[in-house]
């Protein structure tokens, strides 16, 4: 059975566009998979967290996870943080990775941007943790997104140095793996085409209904079609993408159908779009809220993941500290 690793760092609530864009597929691959699913506390560490909002967060994320139906019992959750074997491996991969390799790629090159008061050595060695995080476990498959790329091809690439470096075909060559139809792209209610914690246009899984059909109700719409079969401007199509995910196929095709003979009133249909996000979010918040409430259920489950997670960590660890040449005395 092939092994998946997927990591999240926890920086605030998971929205719509989490769970069908991933999540969703976790649930699935859980069953077909050997899943390791962590929560990448040690990555958030870049921006400087305080400790309370490290572990608020990182709470956050597992019951959020567990809500969505990932099942502690057939995946591994793990914090990674908890995970010490992980920072070893990163510090054997950061032997053999190049300062010039590593200023070359985007994502360090976007965060010096965004944070030039702050351009700190985990920041340029993301790359040696993420693969550390994925080789621990030696996924073969790993879910990413485009804006990821880059950085498995460091994973692919640090693997294959480490081979070349000491003669052995240990590591494997960790793939991204697309979700293909397992996901969706959920746009966000701005008019822009991606739902994002940083863009402000999301809805989370937490919120309740009064606060979701706040939000649906101020999505950006236009004055309407004037010709019958308009086509449907970015702002409307994103809306009838939401509406094609969360309601009915005949609560779709009424509004598609009135759309295109320039009936439609949007103030009707993003009520009833609210709605329908209401009735669908609403098991999934109430979960959330049950699992928020009991913190020993969720130290249970962390531990039980750590646990998992050490173990395959451990493993390997062992087989790279011989193969570096460090023995037990």
């Amino acid at each position: 059975m092939d092994t998946v690793v997927s990591g999240i760092r926890p920086t605030g609530n998971l929205h719509l566009g989490n769970y069908f864009g991933a999540v969703r597929a976790f649930t699935q691959m859980q069953n077909e998979y050997n899943c390791f699913f962590f929560i990448a506390d040690w990555h958030s560490l870049t921006t400087h967290p305080h400790p309370d909002n490290i572990i608020r967060s990182t709470n956050t994320i597992l019951a959020e996870y567990l809500a969505c139906g990932i099942d502690p019992e057939k995946a591994t959750i793990y914090i990674q943080s908890d995970v010490r074997e992980v920072v070893e491996l990163y510090l054997y991969l950061n032997m053999n990775a190049y300062l010039g390799e590593l200023e070359r790629t985007t994502s360090f090159k976007e965060k010096a941007r965004q944070q030039p008061n702050n351009v700190n050595a985990g920041l340029l060695t993301y790359p040696t943790l993420m693969a550390a995080d994925i080789l621990m476990h030696k996924a073969v498959k790993v879910p990413v997104g485009k804006d990821q790329e880059q950085n498995m091809e460091m994973a692919r690439k640090f693997a294959r140095r480490f081979n070349t470096i000491y003669g052995v075909d240990f590591f494997v060559e960790p793939q991204s793996y697309a979700l293909g139809d397992r996901a969706l792209k959920v746009p966000g209610l701005d008019g822009s085409g991606k739902m994002g914690k940083s863009e402000g246009n999301a809805i989370y899984l937490i919120d309740d209904a009064k606060t979701i059909t706040k939000k649906v109700m101020r999505a950006v719409t236009d004055a309407g079609p004037t010709e019958p079969n308009s086509p449907r401007p970015e702002p409307i199509t994103n809306l009838f993408t939401l509406m094609e995910i969360v309601s009915s196929p005949e609560v779709y095709k009424h509004f598609s159908d009135s759309y295109n003979d320039c009936s439609i009133r949007y103030g009707d249909m993003k009520k009833q779009l609210a709605e329908d996000i209401c009735s669908f979010s609403a098991p999934i918040r109430e979960r959330i809220l049950e699992l928020n409430s009991d913190e020993a259920y969720l130290r249970q489950v962390a531990k039980l993941g750590a646990e998992k997670a050490r173990e395959s960590a451990s493993k390997t660890l062992e087989e790279v500290r011989q193969i570096i040449g460090f023995r037990h005395r």
